[in-house]
């Protein structure tokens, strides 16, 4: 640090700080910036400053909606050189957003060429397209030039900008925003001009009115790519009146018939923010993996609209069930977040209500309103200063002509005229006599220079008739305006006009006026039997010692000799049906369920059992088997703990499977047999056999069990049920089956140590 301090070319500046305090104040610096200045839109007219200054911008460069289009990069180039200090890449994109209306719900800029679609595909670049306002961003705009907001310098200070627009609606609603600053984030979704202004007009009724009641004018979302919200209205009640929540978005679809038993489905308009080619390539996917095995193929027939085709493997299907399984395994089904962060009067973040973001709106229309109205008195006040001007001289025409024709300084003279008295008009310009110098009558600046601009030919008598007319109208208006500004009776009922005006602009007849987004109740995803999707088919399950699992087509002969990978070998091998679900348990104590139809097939070596469930790389297979309804199974750890268990009740919907068999440190799941019998028999590491009733078994869904068998050293080898009428059967080393009924040696109480293995019992320790 000295050595820095003594370099010369550091300066006089230099000044030493701690690097913490150093680092801390300039982040703190970049997170106001990004919050205030780049993330969070501003509560009265929704936008964020990127959105506001394009705006500004096209106004300025005269691109109403009913004129000509101009370059996209000359807008761009504006924004970034006047207002916006930041890349033209980034303003572009932002302007080209606005322009989607598959993104904004109400386009602020009409586009004229490539300007993206719903598939993903980017706009072309700036020198291909052009733009101008639309009729809603106008409404945004309106009354900005008459004193309605403050202006600030821009960036250079050579310009000044708008700090916020008037807003005629609400913005922040009815086209949402979403952004992430430092710490916090925003996402609001786009709403209905109709239903916002409604609940508005409300709002200015009941001023007290509950967030619940705005939920009949605002009944939720209205999306610009349409679909179908299925959340619950109290769902939307909590998150509207908290400020944070989520709605369940879904595709719109109809079934179309195709004869003879022949359907296909036919999506037509998909979630909001999901783009049409990733979701394709995601169902195809589904399709390819066996994921939802009910449907045959997926096909993009969409033009202008959006549609896609969805054929189902087989006609028995149930276009609801492949819709429900498409839901889970695609984005036709979505969750919209809500979290409307917002910057209240530009300065201070907060997530708001819903009735908390309309006041703020309803606050800043009667601000603009009370400026314009003062600013328009203004202007009326100026105006009848000239107009009193201008009769003063039709009554004293002659006089004025006089002034004008032989007066040295005629503004100064007709300012220093006493107008009360009689004239007499001058001969010649010796008769004239100049103004006396003390008139208390006399014209003002403005009232002067407005009589010397006066043309001749306004020198007539039905001139004079409509200047009192219109001084008689202005009058008449400043008089309104006055009561206006005293009274916020008058205030929130012109603020009401104007939202009805509004209203009735974007209504129905508006292009985009009818609500798009509509509301059902979710139907029930059921569990429906595989038998009830797919085809029947018999196929022969495999896997490996390693894990790795197929499907080989057809009930082949179980003792054929099939090919593995190197070190690897056959573990599991049984026959089983595509509409067959199977089990696996692993020695972490979870049960995993996978469906028969998903196993890949082929002729391949199969694919690794952990890439279709989430079984931890240090578990192993325990064991592997078709699920059975109402079969019940013992399950076992190592430490010798265990219990019976449901088989129904260790389903999982999921790939991390299901908890059944509490297990920790060194202790590892062990057994699972199926219930067949009244006895449970039992063998220790120590070969020690125990034999007890199975209802000393508590049957639970999941736990660690009680003690099958108590051991001094070692822990459990082995467990079954068996009928104890029939007796208890292994096989022996030379693989035949032995069965041995006399059992009362071993018989004996749950937890007991037991007795040796009788003869001939099998040295793996195991029964089968």
């Amino acid at each position: 640090m000295t050595d820095l301090l003594d370099d010369p070319n550091m300066g006089s500046e230099f000044v030493a700080e701690p690097l913490r305090r150093a680092i801390g104040e300039r982040y703190l610096t970049y997170a106001l910036s990004t919050i205030m200045h780049r993330a969070l839109p501003d509560a009265r007219d929704g936008l964020k400053p990127v959105h506001r200054r394009i705006l500004y911008a096209m106004r300025e460069l005269k691109l109403a909606s009913n004129g000509g289009f101009r370059k996209s990069a000359k807008i761009s180039g504006d924004v970034m050189g006047n207002y916006h200090p930041h890349g033209d890449a980034a303003i572009y994109d932002a302007m080209a957003r606005l322009a989607q209306d598959f993104a904004v719900r109400y386009p602020l800029v009409d586009g004229q060429g490539n300007f993206g679609n719903i598939d993903g595909d980017n706009p072309a670049a700036s020198r291909y397209t052009e733009a101008r306002m639309t009729s809603v961003a106008e409404a945004l705009l309106e009354g900005l030039n008459e004193n309605a907001v403050d202006f600030r310098d821009n960036y250079d200070g050579t310009l000044t900008e708008p700090v916020v627009l008037p807003a005629s609606f609400p913005n922040l609603l009815a086209n949402g925003s979403s952004g992430i600053a430092v710490g916090m984030a925003t996402n609001i979704p786009p709403h209905n001009i109709v239903e916002t202004v409604d609940a508005c007009l409300h709002l200015i009724k009941v001023p007290d009115a509950r967030d619940d009641t705005l939920l009949n004018y605002i009944p939720g979302p209205d999306f610009p790519t349409g679909g179908v919200i299925v959340e619950p209205r109290e769902n939307i009640a909590q998150a509207y009146r908290t400020g944070r929540g989520s709605f369940r978005l879904r595709c719109k679809y109809e079934v179309e018939d195709l004869g003879r038993g022949q359907w296909q489905i036919v999506v037509t308009e998909i979630p909001y923010q999901v783009q049409k080619s990733k979701l394709i390539e995601k169902i195809a996917e589904a399709i390819q993996t066996k994921k939802i095995p009910i449907l045959g193929d997926v096909r993009d027939e969409s033009a202008e609209d959006v549609r896609l085709i969805l054929e189902p493997r087989s006609k028995n299907v149930d276009p609801e069930v492949l819709m429900n399984m498409l839901y889970r395994n695609s984005d036709l089904e979505v969750r919209f977040s809500l979290n409307m962060n917002v910057l209240i009067d530009g300065v201070t973040p907060k997530v708001c209500s819903l009735k908390e973001v309309l006041r703020a709106f309803l606050d800043f229309r009667q601000e603009v309103l009370i400026r314009r109205s003062k600013h328009r008195m203004e202007k009326i006040d100026h105006r009848l200063e000239v107009l009193e001007g201008l009769i003063v001289a039709f009554l004293n025409l002659d006089r004025v002509i006089d002034i004008i024709r032989y007066d040295d300084v005629p503004k100064d003279a007709l300012m220093r005229e006493d107008w009360g008295q009689d004239f007499v008009r001058a001969t010649s310009e010796a008769d004239y006599v100049p103004p006396r110098a003390d008139g208390e009558d006399g014209l003002t600046d403005v009232q002067a220079e407005a009589i010397l601009n006066m043309r001749l030919r306004s020198l007539r008598r039905l001139e004079e008739i409509e200047l009192t007319k219109e001084r008689d109208a202005l009058m008449e208006e400043r008089a309104g305006l006055e009561d206006l500004l005293e009274s916020d009776d008058l205030q929130w009922a012109a603020i009401s006009d104007q939202l009805k005006e509004v209203k009735k602009t974007f209504g129905k007849d508006y292009e985009r006026g009818a609500r798009l987004t509509h509301f059902s109740e979710a139907t029930e995803i059921e569990e429906v039997p595989l038998e009830a999707m797919i085809d029947k088919e018999p196929i022969t399950v495999v896997c490996s010692e390693m894990g790795w699992v197929r499907a080989m087509t057809g009930h082949i002969d179980l003792t054929r000799e099939l090919k593995f990978k190197d070190g690897d070998g056959p573990r599991f091998m049984f026959h089983a049906e595509t509409t067959d679900r199977l089990l696996v348990f692993g020695t972490n104590g979870r049960f995993y369920t996978m469906s028969a139809a998903n196993l890949p097939g082929g002729r391949g070596m199969g694919e690794p059992l952990r890439l279709m469930v989430d079984l931890p790389n240090e578990a192993e297979i325990v064991d592997l088997f078709i699920h059975q309804p109402e079969r019940k199974l013992l399950v076992a750890s190592s430490a010798g703990d265990g219990f019976v268990v449901a088989e129904d009740d260790i389903i999982a919907q999921t790939r991390t499977g299901k908890q059944v068999l509490n297990v920790k440190d060194d202790v590892r799941a062990k057994v699972c047999q199926p219930v067949n019998g009244d006895h449970v028999a039992c063998v220790g590491e120590n070969r020690k056999v125990l034999v007890f009733p199975l209802d000393e078994l508590p049957e639970m869904g999941r736990g660690k069990g009680v003690r099958l068998q108590k051991y001094k050293d070692g822990g459990l080898s082995d467990a079954t049920t068996f009928a104890l009428e029939q007796g208890l059967s292994w096989l022996d080393p030379a693989g035949r089956t032995r069965t041995e009924t006399n059992l009362a040696e071993w018989q004996g109480k749950r937890a007991s140590a037991g007795r040796m293995a009788p003869r001939g019992f099998p040295r793996n320790n195991r029964f089968t």
